[in-house]
């Protein structure tokens, strides 16, 4: 038997969805947990499958979809909004389909949702320095050095893993 971050805030069915992503991509107990805790930090831990990104991007949903992901996966934010949380795994399995078997670690799962082509580099590889992205995202610099790593930028998602192990649920199907 595995547990399941952040397992009791969502529905068996939600659940089971996320172990048969886990199961279709090959990956271990531990992914289907880091998917979990992603997806808990990108929707404010609601799981909701309308939520917006509050700074107004436009993106939408558990794993904060921008419209041109949307696009590119055949929906809309507003179709995705208006999907139970189950019906909206389905495009989560399918966004995260090109990155699956890159994704070896908790860091490189966020990585594959923030910036794609950083996942399976290195944890000190450089996100940003200097610039806009780096003044837009400067909150996660948290040696206040100028530049922000990838173990930086998935500090967020290391804190809501450690978080979500608290609310875990068993999970037989393993």
């Amino acid at each position: 038997m595995a547990t399941l971050a952040w397992g009791q805030k969502v529905s068996q069915d939600f659940r089971d969805a996320v172990i048969q992503i886990a199961k279709d991509f090959e990956w271990t107990q531990d992914h289907a947990s880091w998917l979990m805790s992603c997806i808990a930090f990108e929707s404010g831990e609601t799981f909701s499958p309308s939520v917006k990104n509050a700074a107004g991007s436009g993106a939408t949903g558990l794993i904060q979809f921008m419209p041109a992901t949307a696009r590119s996966l055949g929906t809309t934010t507003d179709a995705l909004a208006g999907m139970d949380s189950v019906e909206q795994l389905a495009y989560v399995q399918q966004y995260f389909e090109p990155y699956a078997k890159r994704i070896h670690t908790l860091t490189d799962m966020y990585m594959a949702i923030l910036l794609p082509k950083y996942v399976g580099q290195p944890d000190h590889a450089v996100l940003f320095s200097g610039g806009i992205a780096y003044r837009q995202n400067s909150g996660l610099d948290t040696d206040k050095d100028g530049k922000i790593t990838k173990a930086e930028a998935a500090g967020k998602i290391v804190a809501k893993f450690i978080k979500g192990q608290s609310l875990a649920t068993d999970e037989p199907d393993w």
